[in-house]
């Protein structure tokens, strides 16, 4: 079941993604960079992945989101597979990247790289 509230941003940030998402738009040096593009694709075990990469304008019938002072879009065709999700972004000793907690995700492969949403179908094995 997706976890759909009517009048509320697709996904949210932690204070730590946003601070990211400044400092990734401070270093990309390019004054088009408008955000960041939130998405998934198909990949790994479980079928999809999440992708973020630089935003240079707004593709039609994405959502945006504006909130703690940076910009996301986010894929239209991703939508329905992070609604109700928190990017957050973590680092240690092993490890530094966004990471998503997901409200819909039913199981992730073992090395965290993909995931499935409810019975899309897309789990491969």
């Amino acid at each position: 079941m997706l976890h759909f509230e009517p009048g509320k941003a697709p996904i949210t940030l932690t204070d730590a993604a946003a601070e990211r998402v400044l400092a990734l738009m401070d270093k990309s040096g390019d004054e088009k960079v408008l955000g960041l593009r939130v998405g998934v694709k198909s990949k790994g075990c479980s079928g999809l992945s999440y992708f973020v990469e630089y935003a240079t304008e707004r593709k039609k019938f994405e959502d945006m989101v504006e909130e703690k002072g940076v910009t996301l879009f986010i894929d239209p065709t991703a939508v329905m597979f992070i609604l109700g999700s928190e990017m957050d972004y973590q680092e240690d000793k092993m490890f530094s990247g966004f990471v998503f907690n997901n409200p819909n995700e039913t199981s992730r492969c073992g090395c965290g790289e993909s995931f499935t949403v409810g019975d899309t179908g897309t789990a491969q094995g």
